[in-house]
């Protein structure tokens, strides 16, 4: 029987542009303009695409002024969208495929990063220029405004890895963003840098044997925080010439502690390696500096079978729905002992984002993904999550299905939940989606600008503001 949110994971080829009507009523002073990415293709020729995280990637732009919403979306022109399409086959590896290649050709791949550029992650902004970023060190540039794709954005360092974030953090204290990559060798590193414009400066490099899987990292204000989750590569030849594709190159060890590093911004001095339990996450929410601790709040799991729920197949056919993760709140000591956790509240929370102005510092309000408890559904409803109450609010309508809520701030607003939240929906009962615009208050709906097709689900999303 089909799954109610099946549109969700089929492909949209059709690429447009149109003003949308609107329900409801934009505030006045939200002005600019919200772009999303995630995947927009779900097959190659007659080869369906096995995992969500590895859909060919398409942009999709809402620009919002006077009360009106203009949306576009775009395929990303990269090697794999190119190469596969005109040729009806999977060339290139990804994060759950890896074509049939020789020995070579998998090491040239993966140690000359030729890896398809098929940026389907996130999006963010370096200066003058708006990249897509993906897990891969290899960044699209793209046109804010036709999202035309104007190819790989090269850095004018020496700087080499193979595995990246596409979670950078921008510290406006200092003027640069923060990023992380995994060199993989026979002497592998997690490498810790800054970076503004075309120049990345190395801030630590952190030797390691069997790198974890990292797809995002917190900050505090002079801290950067790297969880080493249990989930281990198991050897560097395996990846580099190996049959499997690059994440079943990973194995998660229940018997191996996950840890936390603690590296000073200005030195790069590892400050502190804190073990705690096994677990595993993807998205950190926030953290911040306490007496002689840190507080990091994750959206965490006890382990990582998260990643084979999200195979395209056994969300369309299987018969559980993949979980959502808890709300924890780590306290990591800096001067010795195992880090501890509990739970906020009762709802789970993906796609985590806050008021971003608070990054890095104490805060109050954390806005997320969750699927309603005993729904046994898909991600239903929207979250914001009051930390210091230990409370929840929520959205949720009928046969839709939310995905990341983007937070932003009013510009005349004091408090720092007075803003708006920024989602697309899929509307599975009329078989397209819509943008939903909420009071960041009280979840209060303010307005919502109708698609004319569905946008298939993706992952994150930047709002770039436009003066008043």
């Amino acid at each position: 029987m089909p799954k109610p949110y099946q549109l969700g994971f089929t492909s949209q080829y059709a690429e447009i542009e149109a003003e949308l009507p609107v329900r409801g009523a934009l505030p006045s002073w939200l002005r600019g303009t919200l772009i999303r990415n995630g995947p927009g293709q779900f097959e190659v020729g007659r080869t369906p695409i096995p995992h969500w995280f590895d859909g060919l990637a398409q942009l999709h732009r809402f620009s919002l002024s006077e009360g009106r919403v203009r949306y576009s979306n775009r395929f990303i022109r990269s090697q794999s969208y190119e190469r596969d399409n005109a040729a009806g086959k999977i060339h290139f590896r990804g994060f759950a495929v890896d074509p049939c290649r020789s020995l070579f050709q998998k090491a040239m791949a993966l140690f000359s990063n030729e890896q398809g550029n098929n940026a389907v992650v996130n999006v963010t902004r370096l200066g003058e220029h708006y990249l897509a970023m993906t897990e891969f060190p290899l960044p699209m540039a793209f046109n804010p405004e036709t999202l035309e794709t104007l190819g790989v954005y090269g850095y004018d360092d020496q700087v080499k890895a193979q595995i990246a974030t596409a979670h950078p953090h921008y510290d406006a204290q200092r003027g640069f963003g923060i990023n992380m990559m995994t060199y993989i060798g026979l002497s592998s590193a997690y490498q810790l840098y800054a970076v503004t414009d075309k120049a990345r400066r190395l801030i630590a490099n952190l030797p390691v044997q069997q790198p974890a899987y990292v797809h995002s990292f917190a900050v505090t204000a002079r801290t950067i925080v790297l969880a080493e989750f249990s989930l281990r590569l198991t050897s560097p030849l395996a990846l580099a010439f190996g049959d499997q594709p690059f994440i079943r190159n990973f194995r998660y060890d229940a018997q191996r502690d996950s840890r936390f590093l603690v590296v000073d911004k200005d030195s790069g001095a590892l400050l502190a390696d804190i073990p705690t339990d096994p677990f595993f996450a993807f998205h950190h929410i926030n953290a911040y500096e306490g007496d002689d601790e840190i507080i990091l709040d994750i959206s965490a799991y006890d382990d990582a079978r998260l990643i084979d729920s999200l195979y395209v197949r056994e969300l369309l056919e299987g018969n559980e729905y993949p979980p959502v993760g808890q709300f924890r709140r780590y306290s990591l000591p800096l001067s010795g002992g195992r880090a501890e956790y509990e739970v906020i509240g009762s709802e789970t929370i993906e796609l985590p984002r806050i008021h971003y102005g608070y990054n890095g510092l104490p805060y109050r309000y954390a806005y997320g993904a969750s699927t309603q408890a005993g729904s046994g559904d898909f991600i239903n409803q929207l979250v914001k999550v009051d930390v210091q109450a230990r409370t929840a609010q929520v959205w949720r309508e009928d046969g839709c299905y939310p995905g990341e809520a983007v937070f932003v701030p009013d510009p005349h607003g004091q408090a720092e939940d007075e803003g708006v939240l920024l989602a697309v929906v899929l509307d599975s009962r009329v078989g397209r989606s819509f943008l939903l615009v909420l009071n960041a208050r009280d979840l209060s709906e303010m307005a919502r600008a109708e698609v004319p097709q569905h946008i298939p689900f993706g992952f994150h999303g930047q709002f770039w503001s436009k003066p008043n």
